[in-house]
């Protein structure tokens, strides 16, 4: 079972491939149910030396920094390098 934990914004590294499939207006969507419901599921990452790197959720994390958050939910996973 994955384990969750709360990560620091700053130490998550969204691939440029991954970047480009940024909707600003689905950002400012799950934003504002985030402000009514809270973040109901975790981003998914996978661990990289000190930082880890955005498997699932760019969405979720982008509006988490829109809201002025400094942490967020996460699941650590093991994904293949692309």
């Amino acid at each position: 079972m994955m384990k969750r934990q709360t990560l620091a914004i700053p130490d998550i590294y969204v691939p440029v491939q991954r970047r480009q499939t940024l909707d600003p207006k689905k950002v400012e969507a799950v934003a504002e149910s985030m402000m009514e419901k809270g973040q109901e599921v975790p981003i998914l990452v996978r661990p990289d030396g000190q930082r880890f790197v955005l498997v699932e959720g760019l969405h979720r994390l982008e509006a988490c920094k829109a809201l002025g958050e400094t942490t967020i939910p996460a699941y650590l996973v093991q994904a293949r390098k692309h």
